[in-house]
Parts: structure tokens; C-alpha cells; sequence
């Protein structure tokens, strides 16, 4: 049965490049296949893996809902969704990206949605190990798109807003009875240490730190120069450091 870890948090928190770390830490200790799925409608999850996606899952929806009264007759909604999800399918080196995109178009996406959802889940039960990059907020949350996973790991940086925002999603969960797993708060970009307003955010958030990354320079650089996460170096503290949270997560030996 395959794992899967999700990420959430605040826009602008580095959500998408800690996504990118785990996928990239867990294709060197592991070798893939890993499935990575953007579901962040502003998607740069792919940039962030060197992958260049075609085509996204909403942009699927949309010409399915268009043109599903001329599918062809005795196949169903299903297997034709699931042909199109492998045509959407980037194939990396250990890595398969899925990139969610944002459904267009009027009408009603009810069925194809759930129908959607169903291959989803049975894609990803395929692989040892997903990583679901939520997109910012809480939205994703009401419509259960976190619901059951293994873990769910919130970002924030230091700013008490965004930290407050963490703990919102951390309450969420709970109220919606999601069935998480393993749960924990990423404090991202760190430049020094708290200060006194967000550590006491930080309290009252109630969420347990399962890893401090500091700003890093290199990092910054990679996604200024839009190269990918794979040119870093084995021994970059950034990827020791997301390799020792999926040793705790996963419970690697």
C-alpha cells in the first residue's frame, strides 16, 4: 500500500519548494517511483522538478465535460478519464508528476470530478510514495482533498500571520475529522531565531515542529536561475534535513 505525504499552509510560505525537497530526497534514498501531484492551481511544482507538464487534470475536466455526449459508446466515464490521466502523466527520472490545474469552462463537474477523484486514488495506490502539493489555504481541506493521507505537513516561516494561518489548518483537520495520519509544522526560510510574538503564536497553535529550515541562499538561487531541485548536491543541508523529517515520518531505517 503507497504512502502519501501532503503539504499545506499560507501562500508564499515555500510550500512548493519543501514539496519539491521531499520528492527529490525521497527519489535519492529510495530510487522512485514517486508520484508528485501539483494541486495548486498556481502551479510550479514542476519548474521546481525540471519537468515540463503539457497538459493539466482541470484543463482534462473541462474538454471531458465539453465533449462527453460524443464519447464513444459502451466505454465508460471511467476508463476514458483514466486514459487521459496517464496522457497527463509527466514521466521524470523516479519521479511522475501530475499537475491538478484549475477546471475551466461553465457547466456542472459533479461526476466528472468524482469519477476523477476515484482514478486518482487508485493511480497513487500504485506507487510507494506520493507527494500531494496542496494548493494555499484552507480550501482544500473542506473538499477533503487531504482526507486520510499518512501525513500532513504544514508550512510556515517565521511571520506570526502565517503562523496563525498554520494553526488554522491545524484545527481544521480536527474539526473535519480527516483521518491524518502523522501531523506536524515545517518552519520554513528561518532567518535567526522567532521573535517573542510569533514563538507565542506559535504556542497557541498547538502544532508540534518537526523541522527548522533556515533561509538558504542556494535554494534561492536554483529557483532564480529556474534550474531544478536535482543540481543540488548530496551533502546540501536543506535535503539532510527533509531526508531526516521523512526518516521520522516514514519511519525509514
Amino acid at each position: 500500500m503507497g504512502r502519501t505525504i501532503a503539504i499545506a499552509g499560507k501562500g508564499g510560505v515555500g510550500k512548493t519548494t519543501l514539496s519539491g525537497l521531499l520528492v527529490e530526497a525521497l527519489r535519492r534514498r529510495t530510487g522512485g517511483p514517486i508520484l508528485a501531484i501539483d494541486a495548486d492551481p498556481n502551479a510550479t511544482l514542476a519548474e521546481v522538478l525540471g519537468l515540463q507538464a503539457e497538459t493539466t487534470l482541470g484543463e482534462l475536466q473541462a474538454t471531458t465535460l465539453a465533449n462527453i455526449r460524443d464519447l464513444p459508446s459502451g466505454v465508460p466515464l471511467g476508463r476514458h478519464i483514466e486514459y487521459e490521466l496517464h496522457r497527463a502523466m509527466v514521466e521524470g527520472d523516479g519521479v511522475d508528476l501530475i499537475v491538478m490545474g484549475r477546471g475551466e469552462g461553465p457547466g456542472c463537474y459533479c461526476a466528472v470530478n468524482s469519477t476523477l477523484r476515484r482514478c486518482l486514488e487508485a493511480l497513487s495506490s500504485g506507487y510507494p510514495y506520493t507527494v500531494l502539493d496542496n494548493e494555499a489555504g484552507l480550501e482544500h481541506l473542506s473538499r477533503r482533498v487531504s482526507q486520510g493521507v499518512d501525513a500532513l505537513i504544514i508550512v510556515s516561516d517565521g511571520n506570526p500571520v502565517a503562523l496563525r494561518a498554520a494553526g488554522r489548518i491545524h484545527k481544521l483537520v480536527d474539526e473535519l475529522k480527516l483521518g491524518v495520519g502523522h501531523r506536524g509544522l515545517v518552519l520554513n526560510n528561518l532567518r535567526g531565531d522567532l521573535g517573542a510574538k510569533a514563538e507565542s503564536v506559535l504556542e497557541d497553535a498547538g502544532l508540534p515542529v518537526l523541522a527548522r529550515l533556515p533561509h538558504d541562499d542556494v535554494l534561492e538561487a536554483l529557483n532564480l536561475d529556474e534550474r531544478p531541485l536535482s543540481d543540488l548536491p548530496d551533502d546540501h543541508p536543506a535535503l539532510g534535513i527533509v531526508d531526516g523529517l521523512l526518516a521520522e515520518l516514514l519511519h525509514f531505517n
